[in-house]
């Protein structure tokens, strides 16, 4: 990522384009030359001098209270990731080390857990959205990523270069784009982490998407929601899913999706079914299953969306 000054500019630039006048109870008069707010507007909303704001965008300031930073959100309408994400901007930290953080691993006994799950789609996401274990309904409902070579067990990475994830997603470009919001939060957090812009950089060259999605400076954290699929098995599966941070893992995020009809979860144990005739391995941390192919017994005809 960018050095803190270069990207303290673009992103409060960013996102005061991104306020309408009218969403703060200003005059959206004719004439008027920017698309968002100007300077000395956020300034006044925030109750900081037009001077100070000026230098906090140009970054010539690369620090600032607490107070400060929570009323530029507030003049902002920034949400919490992104509140977050300045603060993490803002807020002086002890530079960490350059050297490449060492690989994650996943307990034995959350990899255990995630076997257990056999109605539910399960998986392990690290630091820059690698997927560390998935579980055989994941896997069947996405893409084996243990069988994946190392450098390709990446989510963001499948879902942007993939086109299977393309047709597999209903709403692809809304998850794809914020899972490139995540990667945003996931740089501010960690600004020295090379392994993050050398992952930046790879997607900048290979993907026109990322490098619309990342110049936008949208930063999403890791919640819960729903996803609409169109799988090639089971055809049309709605599912909800749960973010959830492992205790003594910070840098792991445990995802569980669930049916969220009971259609959807009658939908999710026929492909449960259908992969268990392609393949009975159990998922260890970095090794993977066998690819299913299509027209194996038990396999079920696509149905239309």
């Amino acid at each position: 990522m960018a050095n803190n000054a270069e990207e303290i500019k673009k992103f409060l630039r960013a996102r005061r384009d991104a306020v309408r006048p009218s969403e703060v109870g200003l005059a959206n008069y004719p004439g008027r030359r920017v698309p968002g707010l100007r300077r000395e507007e956020v300034a006044q909303l925030a109750g900081v001098s037009v001077d100070y704001y000026t230098r906090l965008e140009q970054g010539r300031l690369t620090s600032a209270s607490e107070g400060v930073i929570l009323s530029i959100a507030e003049a902002l309408r920034l949400t919490q990731a992104e509140t977050q994400y300045l603060r993490d901007l803002l807020r002086p930290q002890l530079r960490r080390s350059v050297e490449p953080a060492p690989p994650q691993q996943v307990r034995p006994a959350l990899l255990r857990m995630l076997n257990g799950l056999h109605d539910q789609p399960a998986f392990v996401l690290g630091r820059r959205n690698e997927v560390l274990a998935s579980n055989d309904l994941l896997d069947a409902l996405f893409t084996p990523f243990n069988h994946r070579p190392p450098g390709e067990r990446n989510l963001l990475r499948w879902l942007l270069l993939d086109p299977a994830a393309r047709s597999l997603y209903l709403d692809w470009a809304q998850i794809t784009s914020e899972v490139v919001g995540v990667l945003r939060a996931e740089a501010g957090r960690n600004p020295d982490d090379p392994q993050i812009a050398e992952f930046v950089a790879e997607l900048r060259s290979a993907s026109p998407e990322f490098r619309t999605w990342w110049a936008e400076r949208t930063v999403v954290e890791r919640t819960w929601g729903s996803k609409r699929f169109n799988h090639p098995v089971v055809g049309r599966l709605d599912i909800t899913y749960e973010a959830l941070s492992l205790p003594g893992d910070p840098d792991q995020i445990l995802f569980v999706y669930s049916g969220k009809t009971d259609d959807d979860l009658g939908r999710l144990r026929i492909l449960a079914s259908w992969y268990a005739q392609s393949t009975t391995h159990p998922i260890t941390a970095g090794q993977g299953t066998a690819q299913p192919q299509r027209g194996e017994p038990g396999e079920q005809e696509p149905r239309q969306a």
